[in-house]
């Protein structure tokens, strides 16, 4: 059974958020050069992208609940 439900949203931003810090310690680490401005359109798409899965999600199940009389 799950412990709490299943949001990909956070899960596509929590992505690309760790790949940015993984781009910034490869640097760091001198294993290759990264441009300060490429982690911007990384964090910024990642996170427009998790919204729109966030949207999409939410728009689903909201569908798929059933109608609960008041």
């Amino acid at each position: 059974m799950l412990r709490h439900e299943f949001q990909p949203g956070r899960l596509v931003a929590g992505t690309f958020l760790t790949l940015a810090g993984v781009m910034y310690a490869g640097d760091a680490g001198g294993a290759w050069e990264t441009p300060w401005f490429v982690i911007v359109p990384v964090v910024t798409g990642g996170l427009c992208l998790a919204g729109a899965v966030a949207l999409v999600t939410g728009l689903i199940r909201r569908r798929r609940e059933p109608d609960t009389p008041r």
